[in-house]
């Protein structure tokens, strides 16, 4: 199995790795460090309300804010109105967007309340006309990223997938969990595959837990999907793209990226972060990313209590120089972390193995895959 360049409609990637959208993280300076390291085919911006867009909200504007550094770019709207989602693609069409992603996965209330997110896996007959009215006014491509269904009783992605295609979708992304069940319990790869068998011609997406490229590629062995997206695991370790794209090219896994790579790319991260929301908003917003990236630095408490403190670049490298001393009496004469202060690392649900009578899962023993907190913190 290699990374294959896979289209969507018209849009032919070089790829079949996704950046998913993750609301509060996936803005610009993130995209770009993913692009920087390379592997990923095609980003995705935050999720973001299509009427908001057409009132030319500037916090929707900020969501929107891109270049020709971050191409091709996908947009994710929700909403439930299809004229409002027809004009706010048309807007996001005539800025440069390469595709449109239709969010039908949220499973945060004040979403589906309006009609949006995992709701319109409820209601096939209307989601299948909002999709036309956007297919049929547009000319990149629209997709669609939905769950399994709303709960275990209502599986309806298999359905839902089937009558996207009917109606022109170019491809349908599919979180392996059910709304009932946010990011908790085991990805079901049976119910990936089932979408993957419903559809005829149009590209099924894997998603949900993917956090090493060994996952990856048994999600894309054990399904049949053409490619996986992954959100949280790119956050947890933005090197997955360009570790993934190496092992299904030549079956050899590559080493991860050292303490030393982390560093720098979590500092061009905060550089970018002051680069587009400036200095003051940029610290501001870098103390709940900053902490992710320690995840693998082995032992960073001292690192993580000064960290979500930040006010300034130059507070930022002291911070950083000071932890860098801390941390070396964990490490050996080569400044290698010994084996005992190795980080723990983060396992899918669904290549954990079942546990032994009366012990806890052993995701839970080697640590549950974490969620960002922010502005929807169960999506």
């Amino acid at each position: 199995m290699g990374v294959e360049g896979l289209s969507l409609g018209r849009l032919t990637l070089d790829s079949n790795l996704f950046l998913s959208p993750l609301a509060g993280y996936t803005n610009l300076p993130f995209r770009r460090v993913i692009r920087e390291i390379g592997g990923a085919g095609l980003c995705t911006t935050d999720l973001i309300n299509a009427r908001s867009l057409i009132e030319r909200n500037p916090k929707a504007l900020k969501l929107v804010e891109s270049g020709a550094h971050d191409r091709p770019l996908a947009v994710q709207l929700f909403g439930a109105i299809p004229e409002e989602m027809r004009d706010a693609a048309l807007f996001l069409e005539a800025g440069g967007a390469s595709s449109i992603d239709i969010n039908m996965g949220c499973p945060v209330r004040k979403v589906c309340r309006l009609g949006g997110g995992s709701a319109m896996m409820t209601e096939l007959g209307r989601t299948q006309h909002l999709v036309r009215t956007m297919v049929d006014a547009l000319r990149i491509p629209v997709t669609a990223k939905m769950r399994l269904g709303w709960d275990s009783e209502n599986l309806t992605a298999p359905d839902l997938a089937r009558a996207l295609e009917d109606v022109g979708i170019a491809a349908v992304f599919v979180h392996g969990r059910t709304r009932q069940q946010g990011f908790g319990g085991t990805v079901n790869l049976d119910g990936i595959r089932a979408v993957v068998a419903a559809v005829a011609r149009i590209p099924v997406i894997g998603n949900g837990d993917v956090t090493t490229p060994e996952a990856a590629r048994h999600m894309m062995e054990a399904t049949g999907c053409a490619g996986v997206s992954i959100g949280r695991g790119a956050f947890y370790d933005p090197w997955i793209f360009h570790r993934t794209r190496h092992l299904l090219e030549r079956g050899e896994s590559l080493p991860e990226a050292s303490f030393g790579e982390r560093v720098r790319v979590m500092s061009r991260h905060l550089d970018l972060m002051i680069e587009v929301f400036g200095e003051c908003l940029g610290c501001l917003m870098f103390r709940k990313i900053a902490p992710w990236y320690a995840r693998r630095f082995g032992p960073a408490n001292e690192f993580n209590k000064r960290v979500v403190l930040l006010g300034s670049r130059d507070q930022f490298q002291e911070i950083l120089a000071d932890y860098v001393r801390w941390r070396s009496q964990f490490c050996d004469d080569a400044g290698e972390l010994w084996p005992r202060f190795q980080p723990v690392p983060m396992v899918p649900s669904f290549l954990a193995p079942e546990p032994a009578g009366g012990e806890e899962p052993l995701v839970a023993k080697r640590g549950a895959i974490p969620v960002p907190a922010g502005p929807v913190e169960t999506w």
